[in-house]
């Protein structure tokens, strides 16, 4: 008898339907084809204890399995049930008629219990465009799967639930999540508050810009100073994610395997990989490809301390997914693209020993060991970085001052405000949302100077040896802090204080 039942292969951050056709024969074998990993002829083993353990065989006949389409490379563990299922349709241990009209996915324990799935999001989008019923997989994946309304979806603890659910026994209910109200439940209370933050005013400020118009940003400071606790709490000025935002971020941490109970994601991701971090690690990619660290940051921030003891060869590919917002991973028979529009924020020392042009220093460094640790980065990856900024130490009468700062939630406010400005202003453009993004046309269109202005810019540029990449940085980040202010014209003030954030651009900053 040949039945036919289907599952699910994800590629890059979309899944393609299988068809999971077994057909059992007179004679003896178990045949697997359809270019299965080791993963998947594997589970004969799995399936054969687990269907005796729960009082159904696995037949003693001729077991033909094909997965198709056959030229598509399947992967994974996450096929048990489905074969399963399918062999006990076949051999007419439970009723055939039902089976083909859901998405059968999970991993089998020995004891019919299930093991998660990865890229459940994916694929339960997919089922619905397709028109099938509903979606079986394991409890731990539900709530992810369950965000795709129109579907049922059963998250099942072990094969005899799904078993009873076409013999008509069970008593199997699909899951039901209210997306709206998941989403918006937690929105305004962020893990990390400014108000935590004492003093650091101005890097308070910067932080707020850099927020505003999406602009990335580089740290530098002595050990101490606050860097990586300024940095943890930066997604919590970010304006709060669309559902549209929040749906693309699920899917990629979907796929990577890092959603279970949570459900849709609503709090923008805070991403801070090792500095012994790999380029596959990074940007994504593997024998199986996988998203990297710039795509799990994606619709949220990127981390990176200790930018110089990064491999330079690891940061240089970074240099296309910061301009492109997305990277694309390419093998021999297939390319995957990945999302990755993330803010990219940056620490580092500003020499080995961590500390610079301080007497007291307990440690100092000579300028060539200092410019053999500032040229891992490479000018076209600091052109990327539209914020520099320096970060003191904080002195005790303000460490130890009782009083809060102003909170996460306030300072949000304000920069929610200015990226709707931004997004009125590109409303026409499909890919440009805030400031950051504007190319050279569009920064000649917005960022217009006065005559002040413009002389302010060209002293700038002349006195403090600003490079000429410095320059549209500078009318980007103005035109944000214009935004924050609600002023319609960039003024000179905006400009001179565009012009403080560009500390890495100074000639002679290494002293």
């Amino acid at each position: 008898m040949l039945v036919k039942v289907f599952g699910s292969a994800v590629f890059g951050v979309d899944a393609t339907t299988v068809t999971v056709e077994v057909n059992v024969d007179k004679g003896v074998g178990y045949h697997l084809v359809g270019l299965p990993d080791n993963a998947i002829k594997e589970s004969s083993y799995r399936i054969a204890a687990a269907l005796k353990n729960n009082g159904y065989t696995l037949p003693v006949k001729k077991i033909t399995i094909n997965m198709a389409p056959a030229d598509l490379r399947k992967e994974g563990s996450a096929y048990d049930l489905t074969i399963a299922i399918g062999i006990l349709a076949a051999t007419g241990q439970i009723k055939p008629e039902e089976v083909g009209k859901y998405i059968i996915m999970g991993e089998l324990s020995l004891d019919g219990g299930m093991q998660p799935i990865k890229g459940a999001l994916s694929i339960a989008i997919k089922a619905k465009e397709e028109g099938y019923k509903g979606f079986f997989l394991p409890k731990e994946n539900v709530k992810e799967a369950a965000i795709v309304s129109g579907l049922d979806v059963y998250g099942v603890e072990n094969v005899l639930e799904v078993i009873d659910f076409f013999e008509g026994k069970g008593t199997l209910e699909p899951t039901v999540i209210n997306t709206r109200e998941e989403f918006y439940k937690t929105l305004d209370y962020p893990e990390f508050d400014f108000a935590e933050v004492r003093g650091q005013e101005s890097i308070k400020r910067c932080m707020e810009i850099a927020a505003a118009g999406g602009h990335n940003l580089i740290l530098i400071g002595p050990p101490g100073a606050g860097k990586t606790m300024l940095a943890k709490r930066l997604p919590s000025i970010l304006p709060p994610m669309t559902l549209k935002e929040a749906l693309e971020t699920t899917k990629i941490h979907s796929v990577a395997g890092k959603v279970k109970d949570t459900g849709l994601m609503n709090q923008r991701p805070f991403r801070s990989p090792h500095h012994n971090a790999s380029s596959a690690a990074l940007v994504g990619g593997g024998s199986y490809p996988q998203p990297g660290e710039i795509s799990l940051a994606h619709n949220g921030v990127l981390f990176l301390d200790e930018l110089p003891e990064f491999k330079r060869e690891v940061l240089e590919v970074m240099r296309q997914p910061l301009e492109d917002r997305e990277v694309t991973i390419s093998r021999a028979k297939f390319t995957i693209t990945y999302p990755s529009s993330f803010m990219l924020v940056a620490s580092m020392n500003p020499s080995p020993g961590g500390y610079f042009n301080d007497p007291d220093a307990p440690v100092s460094s000579s300028p060539a060991e200092m410019q053999r640790y500032l040229s891992k980065i490479s000018g076209p990856l600091l052109d990327r970085i539209d914020i520099h900024i320096e970060v003191t130490p904080v002195p005790f009468e303000k460490l130890s001052d009782t009083r809060n700062g102003e909170s996460s939630v306030e300072i949000r406010k304000r920069v929610t405000k200015a990226r709707e400005i931004q997004a009125v202003r590109f409303e026409n453009f499909e890919h440009i949302h805030y400031n950051a993004q504007m190319s050279t046309k569009q920064i000649r269109e917005h960022c217009v100077l006065d005559e002040i202005s413009l002389q302010l810019l060209k002293t700038a540029m002349e006195r403090l040896n600003l490079s000429a990449r410095a320059y549209d940085r500078i009318l980007k980040v103005s035109r944000t802090i214009a935004d924050l202010e609600g002023s319609e014209k960039v003024a000179p003030n905006h400009i001179s204080e565009a012009i403080q954030y560009r500390s890495l651009d100074r000639d002679g900053w290494l002293g």
